[in-house]
């Protein structure tokens, strides 16, 4: 994808979620850290254009919601984990990210997001699909299915973070 494509996907996303919350009162866009963050204030941005209002965007750090951390490790590191700044208590959670492979980061971003509260909905974002997954763990939009091997990795460049704007495939070493 370049620049054009990755723009028309957000933009067709942020119709998506328009259109199946009825506008946007009680969503909040929350991004995970790295790249769902510039897509999370993207989508806002794109939202506000077709509403007319856009709604709050939370920041999620999920390493302390990773399942690779254990015992001692996973107890100091989840009291240590950001929350968000707003109250998530009976609103429509729309979490971003870049890529969804196995769908153990949405797991983890789940169980950070109900940390904080109990949200009505949750609802998935991501700009990419490539299977594979683990989990039962389904987006409820998509920019775009890549099917992938899984000796191929998917290298999402966004201007805010890699100073420049692409998708690509990449053959894993």
């Amino acid at each position: 994808m370049d620049a054009n494509g990755i723009r028309r996907a957000l933009t067709r996303i942020a119709h998506e979620i328009v259109e199946r919350n009825k506008g946007t009162k009680d969503v909040i866009i929350v991004g995970i850290k790295r790249r769902g963050e510039p897509l999370a204030l993207r989508l806002a941005a794109l939202v506000k254009k077709i509403e007319g209002v856009g709604p709050p965007v939370g920041l999620l750090d999920i390493t302390p919601y990773r399942d690779d951390l254990q015992g001692e490790q996973l107890n100091n590191a989840r009291k240590g984990a950001a929350s968000l700044e707003m109250d998530v208590a009976g609103k429509v959670l729309v979490l971003v990210d870049d890529v969804l492979y196995t769908g153990r980061s949405a797991r983890a971003a789940m169980e950070a997001l109900i940390d904080q509260g109990r949200p009505r909905l949750i609802q998935l974002a991501v700009l990419i699909d490539r299977g594979h997954r683990e989990l039962p763990i389904s987006p409820d939009f998509v920019g775009k299915n890549v099917p992938t091997s899984r000796s191929e990795k998917i290298a999402v460049c966004l201007q805010e973070v890699d100073a420049r704007e692409e998708v690509l495939i990449v053959e894993e070493k």
